[in-house]
């Protein structure tokens, strides 16, 4: 369950890991998630950038996401530091006939931190909101070239929904993309396995 307790870390032989929904941002997780974001990005991550945008304006974006009433922002922390995030994105209001389906989006853990776990513990902590607050599936999309991710989130049991051919355009080459789906409940009337 999802409280306003301070989460608990986990701990791993010499690191300690946390997964945390963030509402604010001190100068430090700031620079932190900024830094984790460029790093991601130059090493192909498919956040969306291609190139780093530069400083200020992943501080601007940063702090336009925690503006967006739509949008909660996780980060995964490595000894305390910001190492990575992850969106989970609701559905318009307007939009009752989707309304029981959530998306998580720019998921990422910097490359300099990974190997550590954070990226499943991320991705569960997005799961676990999204089923607290009464969404029943969970989506989303990647590139085909990020092999990891794609490993991590079938493993978690997403299912492979469908291919987008001309899904991105990374340094004149056009990447597919990858949709995927997991249901987090079960539909009325069906059993929990």
């Amino acid at each position: 369950m999802i409280t306003d307790a301070p989460p608990k870390p986990e701990q791993s032989p010499d690191n300690v890991l946390l997964v945390e929904r963030i509402e604010r941002f001190n100068d430090d997780d700031l620079h932190a998630l900024c830094e984790a974001t460029s790093a991601a990005v130059l090493d192909g991550g498919g956040f969306g950038w291609v190139t780093t945008p530069g400083r200020r304006a992943l501080e601007t974006y940063y702090r336009g996401v925690l503006l967006v009433p739509e949008r909660v922002l996780f980060v995964a922390r490595l000894n305390g530091e910001i190492v990575g995030s992850a969106h989970l994105v609701r559905p318009p209001r307007n939009n009752e006939a989707q309304a029981f389906a959530a998306q998580m989006m720019h998921a990422f853990i910097a490359p300099y931190a990974r190997g550590h776990g954070l990226a499943r513990a991320l991705t569960l902590k997005v799961e676990e909101f999204a089923r607290e607050s009464g969404y029943q599936v969970l989506n989303l999309d990647v590139r085909e070239t990020q092999e990891a991710a794609i490993r991590l989130y079938e493993s978690l049991g997403y299912e492979r929904w469908g291919v987008q051919p001309e899904y991105a355009l990374v340094r004149g080459t056009v990447i597919r993309g990858f949709y995927y789906a997991k249901r987090l409940r079960p539909r009325k009337g069906q059993s929990a396995e």
